[in-house]
C-alpha cells in the first residue's frame, strides 16, 4: 500500500509527504487534506494500487482516505 502522510512543520504549516519526502509544503490544513486526497486518488486510478492518506493524531494515526486495490486477492486460503 502506498501511503501519503500529512506532517506539520515547526511554523504550523502542513506538508504532504510520500516515503518521507515532502511533495507539497507550506499549506493550510484543509488545503493539505484536499491535495493529499486528490494525489492519492489520482495515483490509485492510474496504478490500480491501494493508496491511503494518513495524518498523525494525538494518540494514534488518523486515516483520512483509503483507495482499495481493484486487483483480486491471490493469496492462499487459511
Amino acid at each position: 500500500m502506498v501511503t501519503y502522510s500529512l506532517k506539520q512543520s515547526a511554523e504550523g504549516q502542513w506538508n504532504v509527504c510520500r516515503s518521507g519526502a515532502s511533495l507539497f509544503s507550506h499549506l493550510q490544513l484543509p488545503a493539505a487534506i484536499r491535495l493529499a486526497r486528490e494525489v492519492a486518488r489520482d495515483e490509485h486510478l492510474r496504478s490500480g494500487r491501494s493508496v491511503c492518506v494518513e495524518m498523525p493524531g494525538t494518540e494514534s494515526t488518523i486515516r483520512l482516505a483509503q483507495f482499495a486495490s481493484s486487483a483480486p486477492f491471490l493469496g492462499r486460503a487459511a
